[in-house]
């Protein structure tokens, strides 16, 4: 069964609210990229803390770490979400994403993201 294990928000101030869960809830930082988003985790989802530059803050898309990609994929957009897209695979981003019927990007990953 396909598991949600990353989670990414948009943020003004991905610092400041790197801290505020890393306080309030006791998450780790586990990384940060170039561009100033900052990853960390609860041991079992990853969530990016990316800057917003002019988009609204707040849940930008999330992903599920599936074991087979393209039979998810197929049945996704039988469903009434977009094709697959694929993105970089040097480790900045996951394999591919869709749009699900109503916009929300939803990112798909057989490696996972890192949360240790």
């Amino acid at each position: 069964m396909p598991h949600i294990k990353h989670i990414a928000l948009l943020a003004n101030d991905p610092d400041a609210l790197a801290e505020f869960y890393k306080t309030t809830f006791g998450m780790t930082e586990i990384g940060r990229q170039e561009g100033g988003a900052v990853f960390i985790s609860d041991g079992y989802i990853n969530l990016a803390l990316i800057t917003a530059r002019g988009r609204p803050e707040g849940i930008f898309h999330f992903g599920f770490e599936v074991e087979n990609l393209e039979e998810v994929a197929k049945v996704a957009v039988a469903g009434g979400a977009t094709a697959p897209k694929r993105v970089p695979q040097d480790g900045r981003f996951n394999e591919a994403f869709i749009t699900d019927p109503v916009g929300t990007r939803v990112d798909l990953s057989e490696a996972g993201w890192k949360t240790a």
